[in-house]
């Protein structure tokens, strides 16, 4: 037997119902028009990296550029620090030469004494001749002064009060000026560096 009962399924749709439904499916399409796919999406930006991505080459030949004709800046940069390096080398080489000059100044200090002995002797007569006495004195003479060692004081130089040390005075009419009469003790240079006086007598101009 039929069912005279309607079913609510049976029913026909109402109007809003049917707007609805329009609704959703109208907001369904335009998502899925505006959403890209992935593998498009990252397409067009590979695209344009590909074209403006900077290469190895590119940046060796920018570098190579750079050399060739470099910036003002870089020029400058360059400069100072050739500048700085060269006053390095020199500060380096002046400390270097004042700290060989310290230790063999040490060194030869040790044989000044020596000199000193053979100085008398060669006054004395001791180093006349070839004997063994005066060949040894000659070669330790060499030596030092290939060390830098430069012996000074000698009768009849000005006195120079930097260098000399006046032991005594003597009056002279033989002289105008303050004159070295004589050397008692000889003064060294080693280098440029003053190693020790020299002690003189002083030859002074007399008054009558």
């Amino acid at each position: 037997m039929a069912d005279d009962k309607k079913r609510p399924e049976d029913e026909p749709a109402s109007a809003e119902e049917t707007t609805e439904e329009t609704t959703e499916e109208t907001v369904e399409e335009i998502i899925e028009a505006e959403v890209v796919p992935e593998g498009a999406a990252s397409a067009a930006p590979a695209d344009g990296i590909e074209e403006d991505e900077l290469t190895v080459q590119d940046i060796l030949d920018a570098a190579e550029r750079e050399i060739a004709e470099p910036s003002s800046e870089h020029l400058a940069d360059l400069k100072r620090v050739t500048a700085e390096y060269a006053n390095y080398r020199k500060r380096t080489e002046a400390n270097r030469e004042v700290e060989r000059e310290r230790i063999t100044g040490e060194v030869v200090k040790v044989l000044i004494p020596v000199l000193d002995d053979l100085g008398r002797a060669e006054r004395h007569g001791d180093l006349a001749g070839d004997t063994a006495f005066a060949t040894i004195a000659a070669k330790l003479r060499a030596s030092v002064e290939r060390l830098g060692l430069k012996p000074f004081g000698t009768v009849g130089d000005p006195f120079d009060p930097s260098m000399h040390e006046a032991i005594f005075q003597q009056p002279s009419p033989d002289v105008q000026t303050e004159t070295v009469g004589d050397v008692v003790e000889t003064g060294y240079y080693l280098g440029s560096s003053l190693l020790r006086v020299a002690k003189v007598v002083v030859q002074v101009p007399s008054d009558g």
